[in-house]
């Protein structure tokens, strides 16, 4: 039952978080935030934000600096429109999600780049060695 009512609770906090920054923080620093995932722990003390930043990073550092001055004033507006007795502790985290799966993308490519070149070696290459003086070419393997 716990683990539900922080799944709801980490929920509404990414919704009320992404609505809010939706609306803007009058912050030049912001670039474009997304807030990714919201976990809350066990006692609902404590709100880890995730989020991803579109563009450069020095937009990725600057959006950061932007969200921790503003965290007072996001965990004010979730104490707003929560109805929770204690309002969660927030916590932005950079979701690491999009550069790993870039990554990833890379090695796949490039272990697809390396299959092709084996299949093309295989395809004209010769068994290794003599040939067999006991086999007639009317064998099958």
């Amino acid at each position: 039952m716990a683990g539900e009512r922080q799944a709801r609770l980490a929920d509404r906090i990414r919704v009320i978080l992404a609505e809010r920054l939706d609306k803007g923080l009058r912050d030049p620093r912001l670039g474009y935030v997304t807030i990714t995932d919201v976990r809350v722990s066990g006692d609902l003390q404590h709100a880890s934000v995730f989020y991803t930043v579109l563009g450069t990073e020095e937009e990725r550092v600057s959006s950061a600096a932007a969200l921790t001055s503003a965290t007072g004033m996001l965990r004010s507006e979730v104490g707003r429109q929560l109805s929770t007795r204690l309002v969660p502790t927030l916590e932005f985290i950079p979701d690491a999600l999009p550069e790993n799966a870039d990554h990833i993308s890379a090695l796949l490519r490039e272990a697809q780049q390396r299959d092709a070149e084996v299949a093309r070696l295989a395809a004209t290459s010769k068994h290794a060695g003599d040939a067999d003086p006991y086999r007639t070419d009317d064998e099958e393997d």
